[in-house]
C-alpha cells in the first residue's frame, strides 16, 4: 500500500532532519502515539483499531493514562501476531472478504510478506494524507512536503488541547494537513500565528457548539505548493478511505502551469492587481478532482474556472452589467458613498474577478503567439463595439451575438466576419483582414478557447 512507502519516505527524512535513528516502531511509540492517541482528544479515527475499540462505557475523552497504554499495547500485538487488515495496517484490505467489494481494492490472492515495519508505516504514511474537497485525499511521495506536514501536526495537538477552545473537533488531522500546507505555503503565514489568524483566514468555522476545519479546495493548495515547486513535476496519488474506499489513483502534478497563470493574470491586469486579487482569482480556479483527474494530469486544463465550461456549449453571452443601486431622496451624502461602495464591490465580486479569471486561463489555454493575444482580443472586441454602435439598427448587435460570436467553427466565424468587414469603419479595416487571416491559420482547439475568449472581451466592452 502506497502508505507503507509514504511513511518509510517521511521517517528517513525525519530521521536525518532531527538528527534520530528512530525505528518505525520507536517512533510510532515515542512521537506518534504521544501526539495522535494519548490524549482525550485523539487526533484520527482509525476505524475498528484497538484505539477505537472500547470496553462497556469506554469513551476516548475520559480514558486513563493506564487505559490509552493498554490500547497501545493490543496494536502491539496484533500486529507481532500477524494481523494485517484495515484496522491494523491503514489503507490494507478488510479481514472479511465480503466487505472487500466496499472497504478494498485492488485486493491479491498472492500472499505478501508484510513486515512489522511496514505496518507501523501505514500509521503513518496515512496521517501525512491531505485532506481536499470532493472527499479525496492526496499523498506526495516527497521528503519535504511529508516535513512540512508533520510540523503541523504539533498545531493542531495544540489546539485540540486548549481549554479555551475546547469545542474543537478532534479526528480532523486529514482535514487539517490540507489546511495547514496551504497556508504554511501561503504568504500569509506566519510563524507566531494563533487560532484567531486561522479562523480570519477561513481555515476554521465555529457555531455555538463546535469548532471544525474546513476542508481546502484543491486549486488553491496548487497555488500555494506552486510557489515552492515551481520547477517540478511531483506524482500525486488521490483516494479516499472511508465507509467506501477510492481509488483514483497516480497522477503528475504540473505545478509550473500554477505560476503560469499567476504570470499571465500579471501581464494582463498588472501586479498590483495581481497581489490583490489572488484569493478570489485562485478561488475560482479547478473543476472538481474527480474530472481533473479524468484528464491523466493535474495541471492548466485541470484549472479551468468554475462555470466557464457553459460558454463553450450555450449560444450565449456572459453578462457583466453593472448592479443597479436604489437611491431614495432622503439618502444623504453618507449613504449615497456607501452605497456606491457597496454596488463596486459587488461589481468587482461578481463581475470583474470571473471577467478576469476566464480571461486569463483562456488566453493561457492558447498555443500559439500567446504573447500577442494579451491585447489583441480586446482591441477586436473594442472594434467590434464600435462597429455595432455606429448604426442604430439592432442588424449589426444581432450578428455578433447570434452569429460570430457563438460560431462553433472556423468556417461560421469567418463567414460572418465577411458581413462585418463589409461595412466596417476604414480605418478598421486592418484589423479585421488580420483577425480573419489570425483565425484561418489557427487549429480547431486553439479557435474554440478564442472565440470564448473574445466572446468574453465582447461583453466586457458591452457593459453598462
Amino acid at each position: 500500500m502506497i502508505t507503507t512507502v509514504i511513511g518509510r519516505t517521511f521517517l528517513n527524512a525525519y530521521n536525518k532532519t532531527y538528527q534520530k535513528s528512530y525505528t518505525p516502531k520507536e517512533f510510532f511509540d515515542k512521537v506518534y502515539f504521544e501526539l495522535f492517541f494519548n490524549h482525550p482528544k485523539y487526533m484520527m479515527w482509525a476505524q475498528n483499531s484497538p484505539f477505537v475499540q472500547m470496553r462497556g462505557v469506554q469513551k476516548p475523552e475520559n480514558l486513563t493514562s493506564v487505559e490509552r497504554l493498554e490500547k497501545l499495547e493490543n496494536l502491539h500485538q496484533k500486529i507481532i501476531q500477524g494481523d494485517r487488515d484495515a484496522s491494523i495496517a491503514i489503507g490494507f484490505p478488510a479481514s472479511e472478504d465480503k466487505e472487500f467489494a466496499t472497504t478494498s481494492g485492488s485486493v491479491t490472492d498472492m500472499v505478501i510478506e508484510i513486515s512489522d515495519e511496514d505496518v507501523y508505516y501505514t500509521w503513518i504514511g496515512s496521517s501525512l494524507s491531505i485532506g481536499i474537497a470532493g472527499g479525496f485525499s492526496l499523498l506526495f511521495n516527497d521528503e519535504q512536503i511529508l516535513l512540512d506536514i508533520y510540523r503541523g501536526w504539533e498545531h493542531y495537538r495544540h489546539f485540540l488541547n486548549d481549554e479555551a477552545i475546547s469545542k474543537i473537533r478532534g479526528n480532523q488531522i486529514i482535514t487539517w494537513n490540507g489546511q495547514w500546507l496551504n497556508y504554511f505555503y501561503s504568504s500569509d503565514f506566519r510563524e507566531n500565528f494563533d487560532f484567531t489568524t486561522l479562523e480570519n483566514a477561513g481555515i476554521f468555522t465555529q457555531d455555538a457548539t463546535l469548532i471544525q476545519a474546513n476542508t481546502i479546495k484543491w486549486s488553491k493548495l496548487f497555488f500555494n505548493l506552486s510557489k515552492h515547486y515551481s520547477d517540478r513535476v511531483i506524482p500525486g496519488y488521490i483516494f479516499g478511505l472511508g465507509q467506501t474506499n477510492k481509488t483514483l489513483g497516480f497522477y503528475p502534478f504540473h505545478f509550473k502551469q500554477g505560476r503560469k497563470l499567476i504570470h499571465i493574470y500579471r501581464q494582463l491586469f498588472g501586479e498590483n492587481d495581481s497581489l490583490k486579487d489572488a484569493k478570489d482569482y485562485e478561488a475560482l480556479f479547478g473543476i472538481h478532482i474527480k474530472r481533473a483527474c479524468e484528464l491523466g494530469a493535474i495541471g492548466l486544463q485541470a484549472l479551468e474556472p468554475e462555470g466557464l465550461r457553459k460558454y463553450f456549449t450555450e449560444a450565449k453571452l456572459p453578462n457583466f452589467a453593472k448592479p443597479s443601486i436604489s437611491l431614495k431622496k432622503t439618502d444623504t451624502e453618507d449613504e449615497l458613498a456607501y452605497k456606491q461602495l457597496q454596488a463596486e464591490q459587488k461589481d468587482y465580486n461578481q463581475n470583474i474577478i470571473p471577467f478576469r479569471t476566464f480571461k486569463t486561463w483562456l488566453v493561457a489555454m492558447i498555443t500559439k503567439n500567446k504573447e500577442e493575444i494579451l491585447d489583441y482580443t480586446a482591441e477586436v472586441a473594442a472594434a467590434l463595439h464600435e462597429y455595432k454602435k455606429a448604426t442604430t439598427r439592432t442588424d449589426r448587435g444581432n450578428l455578433i451575438k447570434s452569429e460570430l460570436l457563438v460560431a462553433k467553427t472556423k468556417k461560421a466565424f469567418l463567414d460572418c466576419l465577411s458581413d462585418v468587414i463589409k461595412d466596417v469603419a476604414t480605418e478598421k479595416l486592418e484589423l479585421f483582414k488580420g483577425l480573419r487571416d489570425r483565425v484561418h491559420l489557427m487549429t480547431h482547439e486553439d479557435f474554440g478557447y478564442f472565440v470564448v475568449l473574445l466572446k468574453f472581451d465582447y461583453a466586457f466592452q458591452e457593459r453598462t
